[in-house]
């Protein structure tokens, strides 16, 4: 069984939703707290809000998790090197929710057995998907965009101060794609009304912006962050906002299309000069 969904499209654009999936095993699901079980920390929903007609306009390919994110983290680095060092963060397995519960109970943890077999047979199958998605892209537009799209509670106070900005876009501090594809994205977060925003705030990006962002080999990355306060209500059963969502559609449809915009302007910059480089994990 394939623990991801693939959705071709023949656009510039590739949309990776990893946290949006709720499947555990059933042996693996009794291993854990009532917080594990609670799966609080999905990206709720995020299939659903980026399926309009503007946006499937676009022709995306569309690649989402199936499995829970507290199976393996698939927007972590493999080898286990933090994000944000120094900041409070999950892992690739992770063993606490983001408000620090223990989502295994005591004794029930991961093995290190358990910990590769995750990685050959859950994450590195989405990465190797995704690789071969962002090539088959860039060799037919001569360009790739990755728009990796997340949510999370606005208010975690183990990650961060306050309240979340409504719209966060991660750049990995402007290395993961072309300034003006930054430029062009921020025009249409500023002209958001009533809604805040933020650029390579808190979250700049994960693994997947971070390894997969390459401008010099015309792979162009960011994440997009969104609180999800939004178009959900944040406490169980996380139930979807459809008159908030239908608002923040338009502002997501308007990122995408100006992304795609600014993709389609680098292509005609960039498409004589060759490219022999792959995809480098």
């Amino acid at each position: 069984m394939s623990n991801f969904r693939l959705i071709e499209g023949d656009g510039r654009l590739i949309l990776s939703i990893p946290h949006a999936g709720t499947r555990l095993t059933r042996r693996l699901a009794e291993r854990m707290t009532p917080a594990g079980q609670s799966l609080i920390d999905t990206d709720w929903w995020l299939e659903r809000l980026y399926d309009v007609p503007e946006i499937t306009a676009l022709r995306p390919t569309i690649l989402v998790a199936d499995l829970s994110r507290y199976v393996i983290d698939l927007n972590r680095d493999p080898r286990g090197a933090s994000l944000y060092p120094g900041q409070a963060t999950t892992g690739l397995l992770p063993l606490t929710t983001f408000d620090g519960e223990a989502i295994y109970l005591t004794g029930q943890e991961p093995t290190a057995t358990e910990y590769e077999e995750r990685l050959e047979d859950s994450f590195w199958p989405y990465h190797l998907a995704l690789m071969a998605q962002l090539e088959r892209v860039r060799d037919r537009h001569g360009i790739a965009g990755l728009y990796d799209c997340h949510s999370i509670r606005s208010v975690v106070p183990r990650l961060f101060d306050g309240q979340l900005p409504d719209l966060n876009l991660g750049t990995n501090s402007g290395t993961s794609c072309a300034p003006g594809l930054t430029q062009a994205v921020a025009a249409e977060l500023k002209s958001a009304d009533g809604f805040s925003h933020v650029i390579d705030g808190r979250f700049k990006g994960g693994w997947i912006t971070r390894n997969y962002g390459l401008p010099a080999e015309r792979v162009h990355a960011v994440q997009m962050e969104l609180a999800c306060r939004r178009y959900l209500s944040e406490s169980a059963p996380f139930l979807y906002d459809e008159a908030g969502a239908a608002v923040l559609q338009r502002v997501l449809a308007r990122v995408l299309v100006a992304m795609d915009a600014s993709l389609s302007e680098l292509s005609g910059r960039t498409a004589a000069r060759p490219d022999n480089s792959g995809l480098l994990v």
